[in-house]
């Protein structure tokens, strides 16, 4: 997938973190190919979290232009609103199903 070879790319060998240019370039892709893929399909939680992660990264870095790091800072709360409103919700049982299904397991 896209966000695993992405993921991959934002470390420099050493395991330093990469350059802002970097991490504003992929983190532009990411949020092109979520744009693309949720005109076509249902929206991808996984990459969304990834978009997410990185312009956390991007405010986080203290090099950054003050204006760029509360704009990434921004983003990433915003982003974090679309994992939330994606991912999916857990069952409810009501008390019929939990007793039908605790007669199965009887």
């Amino acid at each position: 997938m896209v966000t695993d070879k992405m993921d991959s790319a934002f470390m420099e060998p050493n395991s330093a973190p990469a350059q802002p240019e970097l991490l504003v370039s992929a983190v532009l892709h990411l949020m092109s190919h979520y744009t693309a893929s949720n005109q076509e399909t249902k929206s991808c939680v996984k990459l969304a979290s990834v978009i997410e992660r990185h312009l956390k990264a991007l405010a986080d870095l203290p090099n950054l232009a003050p204006v760029l790091r509360a704009t990434c800072q921004q983003l990433s709360e915003q982003w974090a609103t679309v994992v939330e409103r994606t991912m999916p919700q857990p069952e409810k049982f009501n008390l019929f199903a939990r007793i039908v299904s605790g007669a199965r397991s009887i």
